[in-house]
This record gives structure tokens, C-alpha cells and sequence, in this order.
């Protein structure tokens, strides 16, 4: 189908999607949700086989990760191949990848190579552990990132870690980072008129989320362990047990825990010694902890949430994923995109979280075939039938 664009935002920015797997598709889908049109290169005939890296096309995940594309094959390793290539640079604001580095080198599509053809235009790039030094040839992958990005060594239960997060959040970020690089690029090009490289790493994207964490280390020099629901530094925070399921309970500083005492009824808190000063309240963490199960077990989940926000403690239930999307918050909020798919008929996609009132994203088209749009982007380029067909032929696409 003829490019539609999902937003106003990015409507006259054209991004060639180099990527794969994961990092890099996150980034890209960024864009692509925001109105970019975005043309997803993928390799031709045996060269492009299905699952070869990340989720099979007809999957939940890939499905998620490519609404709002379409795609093209070129063979970037023939002559012919690299030059059809070329051709839509010239014409591009964006170009996304996220091969080892020395891939793009190999290819022929290397920054200098590419603003050759096009000055304005952008190569933004992802990798394992960065485009230099001594990892960067490095398979990445995001629990290799977690592990040693620091995350893994601060999740868990105390001494039954190391865990990974249940999201690949090294990825995630990643991508999320990339995308945000690449709309500060586009910015400056207003100004420069010129476009440059930017890149980021599944390891600096996981070392960036370890946020307060990491400042612990750096500015005093204490390594933080692990804390399991209970949050490492505000007190009382944590998953508690109800009668019926679980809650978490953020109640930290002296408003919320006077707030809670009240709710509990246990005015005599407020004066306890251990538990008077926030301090007091962490050094005797676990006693409190345990007072507070106690007090949590004799109600359910929902008449606790009830009681609790009433007198402004922030707190909620812990919900499995399908309970997640049921809950009508979430169906007010309209998360759930929905989308018409080949794999999964009429469904749903996670839309973006964030709302422009004026110019909104929308998932206007689902995940594409492998070379769905090939013909069609090529006759965008002008090309004749005869032209195309001879391509097919000498396997360029």
C-alpha cells in the first residue's frame, strides 16, 4: 500500500531501516509511529530466511515491533544491489542500522560513504558495546547488558540473585536513546544544514538506566545490593501480601507515614523509636516490614487500594499481564492500539505512551511481508517494469 503516514509529526522525514532483531526496530519504530515513512530493508530470497535473527515475521513480537513500515529487499552485497541502495539515500533523512560496526564499513555504507551521497543526510547507529575500543566487535545481546551493565547485580532477592529483568530493557533503552539521537540530529540539521552520525550501546543505554544507582558508586563509592521488593532507599516501599494477592506500598517521608499509621490505626508508630525518623525506619526495616505484613493479610487487595487511596498513600495491585490490560485505566487510556494483521487478523498493538493533542501517532499499517513494497518503492524511483524485473532476475532484489 502507498505510504500512509501514522502521525503529522514526522510526515516529511523518509528513514531507510537497516535493522534487525530487536535495539535497533525499537528505534526505528519510533519513527515510523510518529509518520515517518519508513522503508524496511530486508535481504532478498535465501539470504533473508525467516527467524534467522529475532522473532519470526508472523509472531506477537515481530508484529509489535514493525507496524508502520513497509518493506523492500535489496541485496547490499551486489554492485547493483548497493547502487539501488544509494539511489534512496539521496533521497533520505534517516538511515538506521545496528550491525557489529565493522559491518557498515564492509558494506560500503559507512557515514563518509553515505554523505557523499547525501550530506543531510543521518546515520544513526546502534551496537553491543559501543563503535570503538576493545568490545566493539563484540556480539551484543540484552543479558549480556544487564549482567554487565550492573543491573542484573542489583535485582533480585538478596542472595538469590543475580537476576535478569523480565524485559530487555538494555534493547529497549537502546533504541528509545537512538530515537531520541536521531530527532536532536534532525533538530540541528535545521540549523546546520548538514547531517551527522550519532550511535549508541546496549552497555552505555543500560549503565544510563542505572540512574541513582549508579550515582551511589560514583559519587559514594557505596555498591548498592540487592533489595528485592523493597526499595533501596525509601522506606516503607515494597510488595506486600494481602488476603486474597499482593500490593505495593510506596510510603516513604514523614507525610505518607503518618498517612499510613492513621489507615492502620497504629498511631503509636508515630512515637515508636524505631521508626520515628526515616533513618530509624531503615535501620529497622525488616521489624517494620513484618509488622506490616501482618497488618496486610487481614484485608484483600482491592479494600486495601480503597482504604490506602482514599487517605493518599500511594499504592496498587500487582497484576499479571492480561489483568494489566483490563484494568480500565488502562482501557481509558487506550494503550491498545488496535491494528489488521496478516497473521492475528484484527488485534492489538502497544501504542506509544506518549499523547501530542494536536498531532497524535496512530498505527495506520500492520507489520509487512518480507518485499511487500518493493515494486512499489521502485516505481516511486521511477523504474520501469522491464527495470525491476531484470533486478529480480539478477537476484539485486
Amino acid at each position: 500500500m502507498p505510504y500512509q503516514a501514522a502521525s503529522q509529526v514526522l510526515s516529511h522525514i523518509k528513514v531507510l531501516d537497516l535493522t534487525r532483531v530487536r535495539s535497533g526496530p525499537t528505534a526505528v519504530r519510533q519513527l515510523a509511529d510518529w509518520g515517518a515513512d519508513v522503508i524496511k530493508i530486508e535481504a532478498p530470497g535465501a539470504q533473508g530466511a525467516e527467524n534467522a535473527l529475532g522473532a519470526s515475521r508472523h509472531s506477537p513480537d515481530f508484529q509489535n515491533l514493525h507496524r508502520n513500515k513497509r518493506s523492500m529487499t535489496i541485496n547490499l552485497k551486489h554492485p547493483d544491489g548497493k547502487a539501488l541502495f544509494m539511489r534512496l539515500v539521496k533521497d533520505a533523512d534517516v538511515v538506521v542500522e545496528n550491525f557489529r560496526p565493522g559491518v557498515k564499513q564492509r558494506l560500503g555504507i559507512d557515514y563518509d560513504q553515505l554523505s557523499a551521497v547525501n550530506p543531510r543526510v543521518i546515520l544513526a547507529s546502534i551496537s553491543g558495546f559501543g563503535q570503538t575500543g576493545p568490545y566493539r566487535d563484540r556480539p551484543g545481546f540484552d543479558q549480556i547488558a544487564q549482567g554487565m551493565g550492573g543491573l542484573q547485580s542489583i535485582t533480585g532477592e538478596p542472595g538469590r540473585g543475580p537476576m535478569r529483568v523480565g524485559i530487555p530493557v538494555a534493547d529497549l533503552t537502546a533504541g528509545l536513546f537512538c530515537a531520541q539521537g536521531i530527532l536532536l540530529a534532525l533538530i540541528e540539521r535545521e540549523k546546520s544544514g548538514q547531517g551527522q552520525w550519532l550511535h549508541s550501546s546496549l552497555l552505555e543505554a543500560q549503565i544510563f538506566m542505572l540512574d541513582f544507582q549508579a550515582a551511589r558508586w560514583l559519587m559514594g563509592q557505596e555498591v548498592p545490593p540487592q533489595a528485592g521488593n523493597d526499595h533501596p532507599t525509601s522506606i516503607p516501599t515494597g510488595l506486600f501480601r494481602t488476603r486474597d494477592g499482593a500490593l505495593n506500598l510506596a510510603a516513604s517521608g514523614d507525610l505518607m507515614w503518618r498517612r499510613l499509621c492513621e489507615a492502620f490505626d497504629r498511631a503509636d508508630w508515630l512515637d515508636d523509636p524505631r521508626y520515628i525518623t526515616d533513618r530509624d525506619r531503615s535501620t529497622n526495616r525488616a521489624d517494620l516490614n513484618a509488622e506490616i505484613q501482618k497488618i496486610f493479610a487481614e484485608r484483600t487487595t482491592a479494600e486495601w487500594v480503597e482504604l490506602l487511596t482514599d487517605v493518599g498513600v500511594p499504592c496498587g495491585p500487582v497484576y499479571n499481564i492480561d489483568d494489566t490490560f483490563a484494568d480500565p485505566q488502562v482501557e481509558h487510556l487506550g494503550i491498545a492500539r488496535e491494528v489488521e494483521t496478516e497473521a492475528f487478523g484484527t488485534t492489538y498493538c502497544v501504542g506509544q505512551p506518549v499523547t501530542l493533542a494536536r498531532t497524535p501517532s496512530s498505527i495506520v499499517a500492520r507489520s509487512p511481508e518480507r518485499g511487500e513494497h518493493t515494486n512499489e518503492i521502485l516505481n516511486e524511483l521511477n523504474l520501469s517494469a522491464d527495470e525491476i524485473e531484470a533486478m529480480r532476475e539478477q537476484s539485486v532484489i
